[in-house]
């Protein structure tokens, strides 16, 4: 991919989700921090007592008195939806992504690619009528010491102005002007011919038939 890149069979372009759902920055304070107020202390100590108590009631219930094992069990469940509650707090953000569009103009390419210990040869060519590209390649070179290109969306950070300018330059989202649901080179004949299909009288009295016999064969 980096090879049809630089060779122009591709061009990055820079795509922006403005719903994307990202996890919140960690603010890592310093331990002195909660030392200068009890207040902190107080409410640490208070949830963790009633943390303690909600797991002594889930131990000591009607339904752990019958199932020895299920007061560890809830209390691990208890644990684990807690912790999975923390790790999937996300809040609304801003990404990019880069997306790769095909350059229609050129329909073949070929190169050589040096591996180090090996060359990997390649043949590209466009499918004609569709938007389907063949690629042949030699799959028993390794070439693994080039990164891969990756799609992985990214966070935009913004400072406060640029954030206030985005959003008041934002569109609202329309429908297109023309729609596109056909292509020149399809036959429109091909399409919908389930209107066509009729239903078999045979098939429809079978059930009829089944229900009135139905008592017969039980007696």
């Amino acid at each position: 991919m980096t090879q049809l890149l630089s060779m122009g069979v591709f061009n990055q372009v820079t795509m922006y989700d403005y719903q994307a759902m990202c996890k919140p920055p960690n603010h890592h304070h310093s331990a002195a921090q909660p030392l200068t107020s009890p207040i902190p202390a107080f409410l640490t100590a208070t949830r963790w007592l009633l943390n303690e108590l909600l797991l002594f009631l889930l131990e000591w219930s009607a339904w752990g008195t019958w199932h020895a094992d299920s007061g560890a069990e809830a209390k691990t469940v208890f644990h684990h939806s807690h912790k999975h509650k923390k790790q999937d707090m996300l809040q609304p953000c801003d990404t990019e992504y880069p997306v790769f569009v095909h350059q229609t103009a050129i329909q073949e390419a070929n190169g050589i690619i040096d591996c180090g210990a090996c060359q990997k040869m390649f043949v590209m060519q466009q499918i004609p009528k569709s938007n389907l590209l063949l690629l042949v390649t030699d799959s028993t070179c390794d070439c693994s010491i080039f990164p891969p290109v990756l799609q992985e969306a990214t966070e935009v950070k913004y400072n406060a102005s640029v954030k206030c300018d985005r959003m008041r330059s934002q569109k609202l989202r329309r429908r297109p002007d023309s729609c596109h649901a056909f292509h020149p080179e399809e036959n429109a004949q091909d399409c919908g011919g389930t209107s066509a299909i009729s239903a078999s009288l045979p098939l429809l009295l079978l059930p009829l038939c089944a229900w009135a016999l139905l008592p017969q064969l039980l007696w």
